[in-house]
């Protein structure tokens, strides 16, 4: 039986192409799937409005923080939802001419911005034919951001900064991690699902992670497994290729037993 203070939230996952109209549509699609079946928040997985031909599409396809047509359609989705909406990442204006923002932005149920974040570590990868330099194209962030809701405390975070714990033990306690992503299929078949458990388990929360989920037009294939993992390091629900939604819910009583039968936060000694 569904415990009447839990929160029910959902990760959508895509597998978004060049063409902004077309990614828009299909978010709407399967955010008001997850919102069909319940969900209050709902989190859209790392560039789902845009992954073209090549980096250089991202940069071209950067909004001013503030307005532009893929802030405009994520306020009036949540507005007419009624929901919390983290827009996985998009691309937004930075200082530099040549470069863009990695931003997750949080709508509220009035369709209020009201959190940005700006990925902080930016993923480089080379082995084989396949090589990656955000660096190259992306502004790295300097603010580690979380955002209260009613529902709790929730970290932002991107993709590759899941690799870095102390980034989620400097924003904690939080009561829900999200994980929106772009996951090379490479470094997510082996690394993927134990950080995102491994995450869940150390900073004793729940973890919302989105991802990209399949081979996209440009020939690059990412791994999806979107999920929701609760803060012993079960997985509640999740979805290995493909679009579609997984839903669970985010259960304060259990966050609280968890916590008080293995209070592992209060024994911490380095902080």
């Amino acid at each position: 039986m569904r415990n009447k203070s839990s929160t029910r939230i959902a990760a959508v996952q895509m597998v978004s192409g060049p063409r902004v109209a077309d990614n828009l549509a299909t978010a709407g699609r399967l955010v008001a799937d997850a919102v069909r079946q319940g969900a209050q928040l709902v989190l859209l997985p790392e560039y789902f409005p845009i992954i073209g031909a090549a980096d250089a599409d991202r940069v071209r396809a950067r909004e001013v923080f503030g307005g532009g047509p893929v802030q405009d359609w994520l306020a009036a989705t949540a507005r007419r939802h009624g929901i919390w909406l983290i827009a996985g990442s998009l691309p937004l204006a930075a200082a530099s001419p040549d470069k863009m923002c990695n931003s997750t932005l949080v709508y509220d149920p009035q369709g209020e911005c009201v959190q940005r974040y700006d990925k902080l570590h930016l993923f480089a990868f080379s082995k084989g034919d396949e090589s990656y330099d955000e660096a190259a194209f992306i502004e790295a962030g300097n603010t580690p951001t979380t955002v209260d809701t009613p529902f709790g405390r929730i970290a932002l975070s991107i993709c590759y900064d899941l690799r870095f714990p102390e980034l989620y033990r400097g924003l904690g306690p939080v009561d829900l991690i999200v994980m929106p992503a772009a996951f090379t299929d490479t470094t997510g078949r082996a690394h993927w699902e134990i950080l995102l458990r491994a995450r869940a388990i150390e900073n004793q929360c729940y973890l919302l992670a989105a991802g990209q989920g399949g081979r996209h037009e440009n020939g690059r294939v990412t791994h999806g497994n979107s999920m929701i993992v609760d803060p012993w390091g079960e997985i509640l629900d999740r979805k290995q290729k493909g679009e579609g939604v997984v839903v669970a819910d985010l259960d304060p009583a259990r966050l609280a037993e968890i916590r008080e039968s293995l209070p592992a936060l209060a024994h911490r000694k380095l902080r």
